[in-house]
């Protein structure tokens, strides 16, 4: 398994379709399927939060396919560049959530 990240969002319903919108989209981009799960959600003070786990060949296509963009990202940890693509990505198709980076 790639990387998994956390998601937290104050409009779940909405947001979660985006980021399968989103995510169908940037796997036909790179050619790659069925390459995330989304966990069981849980509630607390207003947000929702999730688990978005990658599989290893949707991220790599990802990073490949967007490396220059990625590349630009200002850290040296390469899971948090991606993080941050990822959010920046979302937050371009109308999906307002914040992203971190699950241990």
């Amino acid at each position: 398994m790639g990387l998994v990240l956390e998601v937290g969002s104050t409009n779940y319903a909405d947001d979660l379709l985006s980021i399968k919108k989103s995510l169908s989209h940037i796997e036909t981009l790179v050619g790659s399927y069925n390459g995330y799960t989304i966990s069981k959600s849980t509630s607390k003070f207003g947000w929702t939060f999730f688990k978005l786990a990658f599989n290893a060949d949707l991220q790599n296509a990802i990073e490949e396919k967007f490396s220059d963009m990625i590349y630009n990202y200002q850290s040296n940890d390469p899971s948090q560049k991606f993080a941050k693509f990822i959010s920046d990505y979302f937050n371009s198709k109308d999906c307002k959530v914040k992203i971190k980076i699950t241990d």
